[in-house]
């Protein structure tokens, strides 16, 4: 009996001094606390109430009723989407461009990290950086401007420059099929250095005795990288893998529209432009909602099981 009582007093105890602990602790940050407030302020107000508007894609939304006022219609405007003939071609163009961003700018950044780790002039090094990372800095407009001038069919400069070797490039901006291969090479080559970031401060976290170590033993430096730089960055690759996997159908809007044309139309419509065009140039709200509540839901779908395969395979995961 008195280990019993010996046993809840010494709970008691630990509790009380756990909770005075994390006061104390919460007390002393108490400043970064407020500096954190602001953000965490305009993120409840223009990211989570806006979501109550969510409900619309379940009503004949009209501005005159309100959200509330708006009669309820079920999954009506999910049912028009998925039989019609803009939901195979808006799914397929997001799917189809989204894959091959990923199959194509996921590998291209860890591939140049290593490159850049593996360069032993500093001079050239940083040279070599900057020369990668700047085109990040070029604005979407400026991109596809840049790329509808390139491209273009008579006096564009790479169309010119192929010309003088004989070869005849067709109008690329023109051709359906070849519209997610423009988005996708000019955004790996628009943001590969950047994305690289992360992976050379991965890179450059590891311990050097593991290289001392593996010189002793005489490995060269493919083995180097095959047997310490790549394993030891697979959790920070799985992560960002994760995070890219999160958003798979969410295809940059802006990049998109810019470089789509009548001609191009049926390659290059996807659920972000079709949900734009629905909902903000014929003003059906309801129906623009639905589709866009569809492709958020696909999404965290995906987040949640590849962050299950990667947390079974890798043992690593957002949650």
């Amino acid at each position: 009996m008195k280990r019993m009582i010996f046993f809840v007093g010494g709970l008691h105890v630990q509790k009380k001094s756990n909770a005075s602990f994390h006061k104390n602790k919460m007390k002393n940050s108490l400043s970064l606390y407020v500096l954190l407030a602001p953000a965490l302020i305009l993120l409840v107000i223009f990211t989570y109430i806006p979501m109550y508007g969510l409900v619309i894609a379940f009503k004949d939304y009209t501005p005159s009723l309100g959200i509330f006022g708006s009669p309820w219609v079920g999954f009506k405007h999910f049912s028009q989407f998925f039989n019609s003939f803009q939901f195979g071609v808006t799914f397929r163009n997001t799917l189809t461009i989204s894959l091959y961003s990923m199959i194509v700018g996921f590998p291209l950044p860890i591939a140049l990290a290593i490159l850049c780790n593996q360069i032993r002039v500093e001079k050239f090094k940083k040279f070599f950086q900057v020369t990668t990372y700047l085109p990040h800095f070029i604005s979407t407009m400026v991109m596809c401007g840049m790329l509808i001038l390139f491209l273009s069919p008579t006096n564009g400069l790479i169309v010119n420059l192929m010309r003088l070797v004989g070869i005849e490039l067709p109008s690329l901006l023109s051709q359906p099929g070849s519209f997610a291969s423009v988005y996708v090479w000019s955004d790996v080559w628009q943001h590969v250095g950047w994305d690289s970031i992360i992976y050379l401060a991965a890179l450059s976290a590891i311990d050097p005795t593991y290289y001392e170590a593996a010189t002793m033993d005489g490995a060269t430096r493919l083995q180097k990288i095959k047997h310490i730089d790549l394993p030891l960055i697979l959790p920070t690759a799985m992560i960002l893998l994760i995070l890219r996997a999160g958003s798979l159908l969410s295809v940059g809007f802006e990049k998109v529209l810019l470089l789509q044309n009548a001609l191009n139309l049926a390659g290059s419509e996807i659920i972000s432009t079709y949900v734009y065009k629905v909902g903000l140039i014929n003003f059906q709200y309801s129906y623009s909602t639905a589709i866009g509540l569809f492709n958020t839901v696909i999404n965290i779908i995906i987040l949640i099981l590849v962050n299950a395969l990667s947390r079974r395979l890798t043992k690593t995961g957002l949650f």
